[in-house]
């Protein structure tokens, strides 16, 4: 399971709520075929929320991942739910946790989340990608890649929406492949009309205007 234990439950719940709280709606678009670890889910990083919007995606996709943080010492217990240390200047700490990520998946078929622009930054450009993800990607034999999309928008809505894409998986190429094909994905998400064929993934919090409309949340929900 992604939640390991009574502390694993109470971080994923804590982020469940923090997404229905923070969100009116995140939709999304799953991939085509099953997926089954070990997988590398590499998406874009324009958002805060980036990581747990990415936790609803493994946690809906049953695969038990793996997630890199660079801000772990702050947040020590995402360690129940699948977070490993990968801090900023720790050049030794960072090369024992692609060690490690790689026996995981290798030996426990675990996938992994991974934002590899390695920093978080304003939309829409994506940043050029950092090895460490061609470096587990070469030495777990048989892992697939997935490209995933996230954007997130305050406009029709009193709180944000968010779209996530999923492409197609394949195999390793290269990082500079990897980045097409996720600058290809992003176009998903940044296009009006492609965007209405999502679905939702998360139900977050109405707006105050739907809330006083019984009639509208009915509808919305039923």
């Amino acid at each position: 399971m992604q939640e390991q234990g009574i502390v694993g439950r109470l971080v994923g719940g804590m982020i469940r709520r923090s997404v229905r709280h923070r969100f009116h709606t995140v939709y999304w678009q799953p991939p085509k075929a099953s997926l089954t670890g070990p997988v590398i889910l590499y998406a874009n990083h324009h958002g805060w929320m980036d990581g747990y919007l990415m936790f609803h995606v493994v946690t809906a996709l049953e695969l038990e991942s793996v997630d890199w943080i660079q801000e772990f010492d702050s947040f020590p217990l995402f360690s129940r739910i699948g977070g490993l240390r990968f801090a900023a200047g720790d050049v030794s700490g960072r090369a024992a946790t692609i060690r490690r990520t790689i026996r995981l998946m290798n030996d426990d078929r675990k996938s992994l989340v991974i934002f590899p622009e390695g920093t978080l930054h304003r939309p829409p450009e994506l940043l050029p990608f950092g090895r460490a993800m061609e470096s587990v990607a070469r030495r777990v034999p048989g892992v697939r890649l997935v490209p995933v999309a996230i954007r997130t928008e305050l406009s029709m809505h009193e709180r944000p929406e968010a779209w996530i894409a999923l492409g197609e998986h394949h195999a390793f190429d290269s990082l500079e492949d990897c980045r097409g094909r996720l600058e290809s994905q992003m176009e998903l998400v940044t296009s009006s009309e492609k965007i209405c064929d999502f679905v939702p993934l998360v139900r977050g919090r109405l707006d105050v205007n739907e809330r006083m409309n019984i009639g509208s949340v009915s509808d919305r929900r039923g």
